[in-house]
């Protein structure tokens, strides 16, 4: 199989059923929204098929705008379209790190480069969400609760393994999220010795968010560590 094939399978294998913590749901937009499965699996063939081995980039959990919509991580619909050619019909969605990450692969090259060299995932490979009080939802992090990453670990666990059999690099994993995600990823590869280093990196939102007008520094420091 080829590693396109290969992450194709494992998203559309992906299910959990453990109990959550009240007001905590799961996000799997493989099995909630067949568009996301359907052009998730063009982008992998498009960017994937091959057996070339690839560094691991982890991110949080997917998000309710990018992944959560797409399919693919980081990636919301606008993303999608300008620069992965590919279109999720009658859905619209924008993303801050998702904005962030498209620039950097730009700088990096592009997406065919970049993606040739990379694999993004997350910790968690499918997103949370939570009750908002006002009948919406907002994205929950799987560390936001302790009882939620007590539950969710045996799945991170599986999941983390189950993508290295992709053919990912295990000399260096990033970590996109420098402090809690990085602490948690840092603590767990300590115990099961994935990776020979982690590397962490800011995560595309804080970034967008809060140090938006340093963006190109650190669309420059991202190129640098990722060479």
């Amino acid at each position: 199989m080829t590693f396109a094939e290969k992450v194709i399978q494992f998203n559309r294998d992906l299910k959990f059923e453990q109990p959550l913590p009240p007001g905590i749901r799961v996000m799997n937009p493989y099995a909630e929204n067949p568009q996301a499965l359907e052009v998730s699996s063009l982008f992998y063939r498009k960017f994937y098929d091959d057996d070339r081995p690839r560094r691991l980039i982890l991110g949080i959990n997917p998000g309710r705008f990018g992944a959560g919509v797409t399919g693919v991580p980081f990636t919301d619909t606008q993303r999608l379209k300008e620069y992965c050619g590919l279109e999720i019909r009658n859905v619209e969605t924008r993303e801050l790190s998702s904005v962030f990450v498209y620039e950097m692969i730009n700088a990096c090259g592009g997406t065919e480069k970049f993606y040739s060299d990379f694999f993004i995932s997350a910790v968690s490979p499918l997103g949370f969400v939570k009750a908002n009080g006002k009948g919406g939802e907002i994205n929950y992090n799987y560390y936001d609760n302790r009882d939620l990453l007590e539950a969710v670990e045996p799945f991170i666990i599986q999941s983390i393994e189950a993508q290295l059999a992709f053919g990912v690099k295990t000399d260096t994993c990033y970590c996109l999220g420098n402090n809690k995600n990085y602490k948690y990823l840092l603590s767990l590869n300590r115990t099961k010795n994935y990776f020979e280093q982690v590397i962490p990196l800011e995560h595309p939102r804080y970034i967008m968010q809060y140090k938006l007008r340093q963006k190109r520094e650190y669309i420059q420091k991202f190129v640098r560590l990722l060479r």
